[in-house]
C-alpha cells in the first residue's frame, strides 16, 4: 500500500508573501513540491528506480483493487435514428433502469432532458464490441455487471439480459405500466416491488431481432454431423418474422424458414452464427446468417447441452469428442452427411 507521509512545515505569513513574491508563477507550496522532486532525482540511480518501482506497483495494486470491487451496469440506446453505448457506476438493476424509462416518456420529474441518455450522469462511453464483453460477464453471473439494457426507442422496445435466459424484451408501454404498479405504493418493501414489476411484465415478452432468448432456442429432429460441425435444427415456433426480417408468419405466401445452430467439434463451441434459408413458394431458396451476441451465444449452448443429453444420453463434449477421435466409426442416433 502507498506509504504516504505528511511534512508540515510553520512560516509567519509575512515571511510566506515576501516570498512569494520573489518567486516566478508559484506559490511557496509549489516551489516548495518541486524542490522535494529535485531532491528525490539526486538520489543514486538504483535507489530511485528501487523506490519509483515499488511505488508504481502499489498505484497499480490499488488500482486494480478498486476496480474489482466496482460494478457496472451496461447500456446500448437508440433514439432518433443515434446510436450510443456506455456504462454507468455501481449501476443500475432492471426497476431502477425502469423508473429513468417511466420518468422520461412520460415527463413525471417535470422537465426531462431532451435524449434518454440524458437521464444517467457520470456515464462512461464504450465501444459495441466492450459492450458485447461486459454482456459476456453479465451471464457469467460473477456480480460485476448489475445489470445490460438495450433500449431503443424507435422499435420502442426495451431489452434486458436475465442470467439464465438472457435476452428479454418488451413493450417500451409495458415497461412504463409495470413500473408505475410496482412503484404506486410508498410503503412497499424493494422485494415488493420487485414481485410486482416481474408480476405484470409476465407473458408480455416479445421476440427482438438482437435479443433471441431462451424461449426461441428449441430444436427438433436428429442432430447431424457435416462437415466438422453438429447440426442442429431450431423449430421455428416463434415470431421469425420479427427476428430475421422475414415474412412467413402469414397466410398471403407459402414460405417457411429453415434455421440451424451449429456446433464447431474442433473448436469445441457454438459457431457465432445462425444458418437461415427461407424456402420460397415458388421453389426458389434464399440463404444468410445471422449473427449472434454474446448472451444468446450463452443461451444457445445451454440449449444444445440440454438437447444433446436428451437425444444421446452424452453431455455435448463428449459427444462431440468422439468425432474428433473416430470420425469414421461414429455410429448411434445421429445421421452423418
Amino acid at each position: 500500500m502507498s506509504q504516504q507521509e505528511e511534512i508540515v512545515l510553520w512560516i509567519d505569513q509575512r515571511w510566506k508573501n515576501a516570498i512569494e513574491k520573489h518567486l516566478r508563477d508559484e506559490t511557496l507550496q509549489e516551489h516548495l513540491e518541486n524542490v522535494l522532486d529535485e531532491l528525490c532525482n539526486q538520489l543514486p540511480e538504483r535507489e530511485y528506480e528501487r523506490i519509483s518501482r515499488a511505488i508504481q506497483s502499489e498505484a497499480a495494486a490499488q488500482r486494480a483493487e478498486e476496480e474489482a470491487a466496482r460494478t457496472y451496469a451496461v447500456y446500448h440506446v437508440t433514439e432518433r435514428g443515434q446510436e450510443w453505448y456506455f456504462k454507468t457506476s455501481p449501476g443500475e438493476e432492471l426497476l431502477a433502469v425502469g423508473k429513468k424509462l417511466r420518468g422520461y416518456i412520460t415527463k413525471d420529474s417535470g422537465v426531462a432532458p431532451d435524449k434518454f441518455i440524458g437521464m444517467f450522469f457520470g456515464g462512461q462511453p464504450i465501444t459495441a464490441k466492450e459492450f458485447d464483453a461486459l454482456t459476456a460477464l453479465r451471464m457469467e453471473n460473477t456480480g460485476k455487471v448489475r445489470g445490460v439494457f438495450d433500449v431503443n426507442f424507435d422499435k420502442r422496445e426495451f431489452s434486458a439480459v436475465h442470467i439464465m435466459d438472457g435476452w428479454q424484451t418488451w413493450a417500451m408501454r409495458d415497461v412504463s405500466v409495470a413500473v408505475y404498479h410496482a412503484t404506486r405504493s410508498q410503503f412497499a418493501s424493494g422485494d415488493d416491488k420487485w414481485r410486482k414489476l416481474l408480476d405484470h411484465l409476465k407473458g408480455k415478452e416479445i421476440t427482438s431481432a438482437g435479443h433471441l432468448s431462451a424461449q426461441n432456442f428449441s430444436f427438433g429432429e436428429e442432430i447431424i454431423e457435416s462437415d466438422g460441425k453438429l447440426n442442429f435444427y431450431l423449430q421455428a415456433d416463434f415470431d421469425v418474422d420479427a427476428a430475421f426480417g422475414t415474412f412467413v408468419c402469414t397466410d398471403q405466401n407459402d414460405d417457411w424458414l429453415n434455421i440451424y445452430a451449429n456446433y464447431d467439434i474442433a473448436e469445441d463451441r457454438p459457431c457465432d452464427m445462425l444458418e437461415l434459408t427461407l424456402c420460397k413458394g415458388d421453389g426458389s431458396e434464399e440463404s444468410w446468417s445471422y449473427p449472434l451476441n454474446a448472451a444468446e451465444q450463452d443461451v444457445l449452448l445451454r440449449k444444445m447441452e440440454e438437447y444433446c443429453q436428451q437425444q444421446t444420453g452424452m453431455s455435448l463434449h463428449d459427444y462431440a469428442q468422439q468425432f474428433r477421435e473416430e470420425p469414421e466409426q461414429q455410429q448411434g442416433p445421429v445421421m452423418k452427411l
